[in-house]
């Protein structure tokens, strides 16, 4: 043993992004022994996703004592479902606590990757140049807003702002407020804000089935138990996973399954329950199945949507006008705000960074038809270069977190090939990564996201993207890396 150890090589390692699988990264990687680590992040502060979305009601639909980091529990979460804030809180207390920033470049968004000479050469934008073994890629999949193709959208002489670039220094109060797009963010806006809006227009193209999640506050007693027993918030970690894994993992990808149909009937007797007047109830009521898109979790949207002050609007936009939003029917939505609640551009991953791997390939020509990954972390033609929550990884109401984790544990066993000199690069084959894409499309078949609806889910194909087994399949096949899927050169 003490043979291997004057023989392991130093690695030194970049990882992209210091939102939540930047600073995981950080940490897990001082814990292998590998310290010599620099984060480059393109904005002045971490957080990713948690500190760009900041639009009134922001929270997260996974549960909070599950959407935390193993290591690092945290009794202090205020609900079941914590509001976007408290997890900025709480990424930045884990960072401090493990002194992340001292290996962070904030204000630093890299342009340029190429592999040359068996190592990584990086570019930021700003001219500064590094050199690496390894890159870890956690620049996340929600954070390149996706700006709807509408018609006169520039000639608005309101205020028009994206969700995902949400400015505080506008107010809402007393204005009329138009909202276009239904998914999680425009749900989560729309309650929070239409007590305090003059009139409040939501323009629905596609109606969402609406989970009636309740979100209960933790109370003082509770908190207190958890900071005296740490075992709590460890069980209460597991209790959820475990309910996650083996309950709605299973659901959604079987969409004949028992657990599907129980989700279908919560979500029908939400809405049917909760909205009183039957020709809003139908215009709210969707025309495919639940789970087909991402499942909406939300207590307060029926309520919210019912104000007086509140409107659906099912017509089709023609056009945007300085005045407001022009429907299908002739009709002009006069507006003083309008509100881009359209979602991300979910292919970017990596990009826009321009990465030129092995043989001169650029990630933009391997991903010419659409993004792939092996177990969506590595991508052939690209050595020694990994990716926490890639393409086509477990995204349908996961927690991020736990995925990453799994992701880091398998990542480092290839780190420890380059580290006792067994491979100098690591890169996962052609053949292994287009079996893998064969036997899941084949797979995703049979999931509900396939199921009929338009969603991010689905690719160029219609084919839905994300990881078509339950999650206990990813754990298990994530466990140890099959060497024989891999050049190790």
């Amino acid at each position: 043993m003490g043979d291997d150890r004057r023989s392991r090589r130093d690695l030194r390692v970049i990882v992209i992004g210091a939102g939540m699988a930047g600073i995981l990264s950080v940490i897990r990687l001082r814990e292998i022994g590998l310290p010599d680590v620099t984060v480059y992040e393109k904005a002045e502060r971490l957080g990713g996703t948690w500190r760009e979305n900041r639009y009134p009601g922001v929270a997260c639909d996974v549960p909070s004592h599950l959407y935390s980091y193993s290591f690092a529990p945290n009794p202090e979460w205020t609900h079941r479902f914590s509001p976007g804030p408290e997890i900025q809180e709480y990424l930045e207390a884990v960072a401090t606590e493990h002194d992340v920033n001292q290996d962070v470049r904030y204000g630093e968004e890299v342009a340029e990757m190429r592999w040359d000479g068996g190592r990584w050469h990086l570019r930021t934008a700003s001219g500064l140049t590094d050199v690496a073994d390894v890159v870890i890629a956690a620049t996340g999949v929600l954070h390149h807003p996706n700006y709807p193709n509408i018609e006169g959208l520039d000639d608005f002489a309101g205020t028009t702002m994206h969700t995902a670039r949400w400015d505080e220094g506008v107010a809402l109060a007393g204005r009329r407020v138009g909202i276009i797009g239904t998914g999680s963010s425009a749900i989560q806006t729309v309650p929070t804000i239409v007590d305090d809006v003059a009139h409040l227009c939501l323009f629905q193209r596609t109606a969402q089935w609406v989970m009636p999640a309740e979100n209960p506050a933790y109370t003082e007693e509770e908190k207190v138990a958890f900071r005296e027993d740490v075992s709590l918030l460890q069980d209460m970690h597991e209790e959820i996973s475990e309910l996650f894994s083996n309950g709605f993992s299973n659901a959604v990808v079987d969409a004949d399954s028992e657990g599907m149909r129980l989700i279908e009937a919560a979500c029908l007797a939400n809405l049917e329950d909760s909205v009183v007047d039957p020709d809003l109830r139908d215009r709210l009521r969707p025309d495919y199945r639940a789970g087909c898109k991402r499942l909406v979790v939300s207590p307060t949207f029926y309520e919210g949507i019912q104000h007086p002050n509140a409107e659906l609007v099912t017509e089709d936009i023609e056009r945007i006008e300085p005045g407001g939003v022009r429907t299908a029917d002739g009709r002009l939505h006069e507006l003083d705000v309008l509100v881009l609640a359209t979602g991300f551009r979910v292919d970017r991953f990596l990009r826009p960074i321009e990465v030129t791997g092995a043989d001169g390939m650029t990630l933009d020509e391997a991903w010419a038809q659409r993004p792939s990954a092996y177990l969506s972390i590595s991508t052939p033609g690209f050595p020694n270069l990994f990716m926490l929550n890639g393409p086509n990884g477990p995204v349908g109401n996961f927690s991020l977190i736990e995925v990453a984790e799994v992701q880091f544990n398998y990542i480092a066993q290839l780190l420890d090939l380059l580290r006792d000199g067994r491979a100098g690069s690591v890169c996962v084959t052609g053949d292994a990564t287009q079996f893998f894409e064969e036997e899941r499309t084949i797979q995703a078949g049979n999931t509900v996201w396939a199921t009929g609806c338009n969603s991010w889910y689905l690719d160029d194909r219609g084919v839905p993207m994300a990881w078509p087994w339950n999650f206990q399949e990813y754990r298990d096949r994530l466990a140890r890396p099959d060497l024989g899927a891999y050049d190790l050169a």
